[in-house]
């Protein structure tokens, strides 16, 4: 028979099992990202798409059966001929950039293998930086910027992804599939918009690629 001191050990453990299993549970739960929102009405007008300014849209962007198509290579121009930033295609959301309240950004993304070293999906407009968030694929990766991983092999699979920014709250959250994977602290700024697509970054290779649908710009009621 168990002595006392070998029970409570073993009671203890069992406690400490079952509280992980309910935490990790209770992280990974699936929820609606979207319940309190408002979906706001959007459209092809509502996308400008930012390319390399020395080749025609068609050569870097197409748009079929409802998915945006973005590639670029490393060597690209920028956007336009002044910058200095680096290669991108993407979609810039028109019409509903913001300086207050909760926004959130919805679409399923596609990240084809091979593609690395660039970011997905940006808050853009901050305090001392560029952007509040940017999403970036390395080695099929997800990460925050450079790090921390947020999801491990994202590539070659479609994915839903919602961002939501507290502005006054100075947080920003990301959902994927459903589930909580990542909240940060915001970066200040007073003048924010949402943006997809590949831009290139440090460790690039050399043709870049992601696909979106199903895109909404939400805000809270």
């Amino acid at each position: 028979m168990a002595s006392s001191p070998q029970l409570l050990t073993t009671f203890l453990f069992t406690l400490f099992i079952n509280v992980t299993i309910y935490h990790k549970t209770e992280a990974l739960k699936v929820v609606d990202p979207t319940d309190g929102f408002i979906s706001l009405p959007l459209n092809q007008s509502n996308f400008e798409i930012q390319r390399p300014y020395n080749v025609p849209v068609d050569q870097r962007y197409s748009y079929v059966d409802g998915v945006h198509k973005m590639w670029v290579f490393d060597t690209d121009k920028p956007h336009f001929p002044a910058s200095n930033t680096r290669p991108r295609t993407e979609l810039r959301i028109e019409g509903y950039d913001y300086s207050s309240g909760v926004w959130q950004f919805e679409g399923y993304g596609y990240v084809p293998s091979g593609t690395s070293g660039v970011c997905i999906m940006q808050v853009f407009g901050a305090q001392l930086h560029a952007t509040t968030l940017m999403l970036r694929v390395y080695n099929g990766n997800l990460s925050y910027y450079k790090n921390p991983v947020i999801v491990p092999n994202i590539d070659n699979r479609w994915f839903k992804l919602n961002v939501i920014h507290d502005v006054e709250a100075s947080k920003v959250t990301v959902f994927i599939d459903g589930v909580q994977m990542f909240e940060t602290d915001g970066r200040g700024g007073s003048d924010h918009f949402f943006k997809c697509g590949v831009y290139t970054q440090d460790d690039a290779s050399h043709r870049m690629e992601s696909r979106w649908k199903g895109i909404k710009i939400l805000k809270k009621d």
